[in-house]
């Protein structure tokens, strides 16, 4: 029984739209995830056209983000909690990082809504 529910479990990680531990990101055989997790860091954009670039952090591990200009996202924060749906994988020198595009969106989990 244990062992059809860790099938399961891991089956579903698989699948779009769940959200994928950070540390389970170059496993997943998808081009798009979902993850969520805190901006430990900001950096200084290399190029023009990236928005912001920097470094996401769940329980699991730590990934390098880069979020795009022409995506016209939200800004996030040091510190702030998001959450990026539909997050294209990148590979670099063997590290799997993530890229926020145009069809991606960020939510953010604490931040309260307008209407409370």
């Amino acid at each position: 029984m244990f062992e059809a529910v860790m099938d399961t479990k891991e089956e579903m990680q698989h699948e779009a739209g769940t959200i994928v531990p950070i540390g389970a990101l170059e496993e997943i055989k998808r081009g798009e995830v979902t993850v969520e997790g805190r901006v430990l860091e900001l950096w200084e954009p290399s190029s023009p056209s990236i928005q912001q670039v920097g470094l996401l952090e769940d329980e699991t591990g730590r990934t390098k983000f880069t979020i795009w200009k022409a995506s016209r996202q939200t800004m996030v924060q040091e510190g702030e909690r998001v959450r990026f749906r539909a997050a294209a994988k990148n590979w670099y020198n063997g590290r799997c990082s993530i890229a926020l595009t145009h069809w991606s969106e960020i939510v953010f989990p604490e931040r309260g809504h307008w209407w409370e």
